[in-house]
């Protein structure tokens, strides 16, 4: 009451005059805290609200391209404000702490920020943005019992034999007819079809039910329809720009302010849109969920059930689980909500798409620029397959491609998709050679690991042939392609599967040249480097 009536008794200038106090009194705070700071260390200088964003904005919104100018001027640690102070961390013997696989290892918090992405709902859900470890660690044996028992992995071998057919039926139609070649019309966005792809591969893997998106792709790009009902198709489509538009809006919850959510017109109707389609997702996914529990319960306990992933995860810790006795610390499991399964369901479907089809672009960047490394894939592939371009890829091809596993790992260390990755120490720690206090953030910088001359003999150069070397071995924690600790990830049998199958898939068939062998790739990256677009031409080998 008290507070009202002074304000009320304040004139326009009293009022700016209150604002301009408290203004400098923030701003003064602030730099007395940063100049303060615990360890100070080289780094952009920061300003007060929104820390280094404004040059990240300047460099096109790249917090890879930010953090690569910052190293290369600043060195291997460095403070970087976006907009909380973070410690940038660019050699292997630095991330110890975070990645050493150990069970006393309980450094899982991606942001200081516990509650960062509270007024989507997902706090505590799921595993990829889960920072509270106890439902963490829940959630995370039942996603990996299901991602890499071996049926679901046999299960993704089949899928990417039968979704890949599905797609060339397609190129076959758009791009591969003698006169479209002719008349140089042979050009797609390679990343469009395989993001596509990969959608439609983790939808099936994960629900067992099929999407269509590669359908609606199709569709938009030819007179002629895909032979799916239309209305499927549009429905597969929505829910993947869903899926797509929740994957992309997560970095934006972790960058921009609560206050700037809540009260400024332009970034509350983000805010608002992003909690609508979590809603949006999570009913789908509800509904996909009680239709298949129903369908478990009409099975008889001695019939089989399908292998994919939903299934997997709705009979865990039930009778029909045959390592039913699940426990975390002593502690037995119970068997996952729907709510819970809604959202690994979707962390599956974050983890399996965009970074596939992202690599698999890359790949075929860096192939097109290496000429002498895509002919030596192309005999590989061609000992394995003899000529036969139709039968489809086995998992013992995949263990014998050991070249293209090559190139998969080169690619992952000059061009991670993953450039960087937060975690935050829950004690009193030393990092780096330095004490730090709990709850300090740390941001591992992938790109600077990976290119680190101590780490790599001739690291700016691309040579898969490295990884062809019996007696090589990566020094420790120098490369990351799927992080490491306790968030390792458990996708990383799953990207290989796709990631070798699609490449022996398309090479042993397809020349895939880019259109503007010039051009670099352009990418969003915020955390995952997000390709815009790979324009290629593509033909048949024979």
């Amino acid at each position: 009451m008290l507070l009202k009536l002074i304000f009320n008794n304040l004139r326009i200038d009293n009022y700016l005059s209150l604002i301009g106090t408290l203004l400098i009194t923030y701003v003064v705070h602030f730099y007395y805290k940063y100049f303060t700071r615990v360890n100070p260390l080289p780094g952009p200088f920061p300003l007060p609200f929104v820390g280094n964003l404004l040059p990240l904005v300047w460099h096109g919104g790249s917090l890879k391209k930010y953090l690569d100018i910052n190293h290369k001027k600043y060195g291997d640690i460095i403070d970087v404000y976006l907009p909380l102070r973070s410690i940038s961390l660019g050699r292997a013997e630095y991330l110890e702490p975070f990645l050493v696989p150990s069970t006393k290892n309980l450094k899982i918090m991606r942001t200081p920020r516990a509650d960062v992405f509270d007024d989507l709902g997902i706090t505590g859900k799921g595993i990829v943005v889960n920072q509270h470890y106890k439902p963490w660690r829940y959630n995370r044996q039942f996603f990996t019992q299901a991602f890499l028992a071996p049926k679901f992995n046999q299960r993704a071998i089949e899928w990417t034999n039968i979704l890949f057919n599905e797609l060339e039926n397609y190129w076959d139609k758009l791009y591969l007819k003698e006169e479209i070649i002719k008349e140089n019309k042979n050009v797609l966005d390679f990343f469009s079809w395989f993001n596509q792809f990969t959608n439609d591969m983790i939808i099936e893997l994960i629900t067992g039910e099929r999407s269509y998106s590669m359908a609606g792709l199709f569709n938009n790009l030819s007179e002629e329809k895909a032979e799916h009902p239309l209305a499927i198709v549009e429905d597969s489509v929505k829910l993947v720009s869903a899926l797509r538009k929740y994957n992309t809006r997560l970095p934006w919850f972790e960058l921009v302010p609560p206050i700037l959510r809540h009260y400024v017109p332009y970034f509350k109707s983000i805010s608002d849109d992003s909690i609508q389609n979590v809603k949006y997702i999570t009913k789908r996914l509800n509904s996909i969920i009680k239709r298949r529990r129903k369908e478990i319960e009409n099975t008889p306990l001695d019939k089989p059930l399908p292998s994919d992933m939903l299934t997997s995860v709705i009979t865990a810790s039930t009778p029909r689980d045959f390592n039913r006795e699940k426990t975390i610390g002593g502690e037995l499991l119970k068997p996952m909500t729907n709510e819970d399964i809604s959202f690994i369901m979707i962390d599956g479907f974050l983890a399996g798409t965009d970074t596939t089809a992202n690599m698999i672009s890359f790949i075929t960047y860096y192939l097109a620029h290496n000429p002498d490394v895509k002919m030596k894939m192309y005999e590989e592939i061609d000992r394995r397959f003899q000529g036969d371009i139709t039968r489809w890829v086995t998992e013992d091809d995949l263990r014998s491609l050991k070249y293209c596993e090559a190139i998969i790992k080169e690619v992952a260390r000059v061009f991670p998709i993953f450039h960087a990755f937060g975690r935050v120490i829950d004690k009193p720690e030393e990092v780096a050679g330095y004490q730090w206090p709990a709850g300090s953030y740390f941001r591992i910088n992938a790109d600077a690991v990976h290119g680190n001359k101590n780490h790599w003999k001739d690291a700016d150069k691309f040579n898969p042939d490295r990884w062809m070397d019996e007696e090589f071995e990566p020094e420790k924690y120098s490369f990351i392609m799927f992080g490491g600790g306790p968030r390792l990830c458990p996708g990383r049998k799953l990207a290989m599967i796709e990631l070798v199958g699609l490449m022996a898939l398309i090479f042993r068939k397809y020349e895939i040249d880019l259109v503007d062998i010039e051009s670099p790739l352009k990418t969003t990256s915020l955390g995952m480097s997000v390709l815009h677009g790979l324009s290629v031409k593509v033909k048949l080998r024979i």
